[in-house]
């Protein structure tokens, strides 16, 4: 516990604590002091930074501080730590800042995520790997990956702003931000960005940040905190119309203390979570709903679209056959009207010659009768068919006794050598 006390003062990590003046039977770790050898109720021991190979000439100076260790009930007669040689800025860590070497973020940095990766691997190396876990890139990303997601999937945004010349900073860091409460707290519920306020461009840099992101009320508040009043944290949350400073947390505080403020957070953003999340449900519920009925709406359209066009491709076929059969009929009375101009005229009843009288019936049950001369050409009758809308090639002209199909004939025969004298009674049949 007393080293433990000592690196809460020193910022010497107990497996660096190099120790003198204890008794040789204080051997365990475990044992108290009340049997541990001390002379009572005073005892002077001396602790220094154990050396390390890998470190620095400058990093390896070793820091000595001298305990004085009084027992309660002497409590008044405690002597200031500046009668054994050391002043209040090494009891609390300050002499040690002018030892590091790097700083933690480097001065007018270009790019906000190369300063962030500087600023972690350097925290990481003073306090240790249990630490936040530090969001890397600008501030406006960070606000994007906090706020702007889903309503379920949003954080608040946790701003530390580290000073390396504040007396609370190795204590705060040390204690409260590698806590691992405080560690595991924030990760799970809020996106942590961080800043290093020791110089004074990097302050300024961040100062109009905070005026462009929160306001100048927000921005003069962290311009008026002293030195010793860092390092600070800022608790975020997103709202609708702006961002909202729930909280600044100053260095001087306790781990409990700081994990019932981000609790405290964590209620009212909690809160508001649950209405921006009903508020989303409701809203996406209409947005299905409309995408639903713009679907249907989209559906119906190209189905009337479809009906249209299946239409218009029915008409289009129509019209398409009825030319064709316009051109077919024309075609075929064209032919009828040729072939009725080419047939010789019918001969008169008291022709001398021989005639043949023949009368034709249609499907139809209509008849038809014409004379023709006993020497005209069976084609002679064909073609006077025809020339009434009977084609030879569509139909078939029968005979009665003996039935025969007289289109099968030799159309260059006579009507007398197709036994077609003195007259005959024919039909008309469509060829299947």
């Amino acid at each position: 516990q007393v080293k433990r006390n000592v690196y809460d003062l020193t910022s010497i990590p107990v497996r660096h604590q190099l120790w003198e003046g204890w008794p040789s039977s204080a051997t365990d770790d475990s044992m108290t002091l009340a049997v541990s050898g001390l002379t009572f109720p005073c005892h002077r021991l001396t602790v220094g930074r154990r050396s390390s190979p890998v470190q620095t000439r400058e990093q390896s100076e070793e820091q000595c501080t001298d305990v004085h260790m009084v027992s309660d009930s002497d409590g008044d007669d405690f002597e200031d730590a500046t009668e054994f040689g050391v002043d209040d800025g090494e009891m609390f860590g300050v002499a040690s800042s002018a030892l590091r070497k790097s700083p933690m973020m480097p001065e007018n940095a270009e790019n906000e995520g190369d300063a962030l990766l500087q600023f972690t691997a350097e925290f990481s190396s003073r306090y240790g790997d249990c630490h936040p876990v530090y969001f890397i890139g600008s501030l406006e990303a960070a606000f994007q990956e906090a706020f702007y997601g889903k309503a379920r999937d949003r954080k608040l945004l946790a701003i530390y702003l580290h000073h390396d010349e504040s007396v609370l900073t190795n204590v705060f860091c040390s204690q409260m931000l590698c806590a691992e409460s405080i560690v595991s707290y924030l990760s799970q519920n809020f996106i942590t960005w961080a800043w290093d306020m020791t110089k004074e461009a990097n302050r300024a840099r961040f100062l109009t940040m905070c005026t462009r992101h929160f306001g100048s009320v927000v921005a003069q508040t962290i311009r008026t905190q002293k030195t010793d009043q860092f390092p600070l944290f800022l608790i975020i949350m997103g709202k609708r119309s702006s961002n909202e400073v729930l909280n600044v947390i100053q260095g001087n505080t306790t781990v409990d203390e700081l994990m019932m403020r981000l609790m405290a957070a964590m209620e009212i953003f909690s809160a508001q979570q649950q209405e921006d999340i009903k508020d989303e449900d409701e809203r996406e519920a209409r947005e299905n709903v409309k995408r639903e009925q713009d679907e249907a709406y989209r559906i119906s359209l190209e189905a009337d679209r479809a009906k249209r066009e299946a239409q218009e491709r029915e008409m289009a076929e129509q019209f398409r056959l009825e030319q064709i059969r316009k051109e077919q009929e024309e075609e075929r009375e064209a032919i009828r009207l040729s072939l009725e101009q080419s047939l010789p005229p019918e001969p008169k009843e008291e022709s001398t010659e021989s005639v043949s009288k023949l009368r034709i019936r249609t499907p139809s049950g209509e008849f038809f009768e014409r004379r023709f001369l006993a020497s005209s050409k069976l084609q002679v009758v064909f073609d006077f068919v025809a020339s009434k809308g009977y084609p030879w090639e569509e139909y078939k002209l029968l005979g009665t006794f003996p039935r025969r199909d007289v289109t099968q004939l030799d159309p260059n025969k006579s009507l007398l050598e197709v036994k077609l004298y003195p007259q005959e009674t024919l039909f008309l049949e469509a060829k299947e």
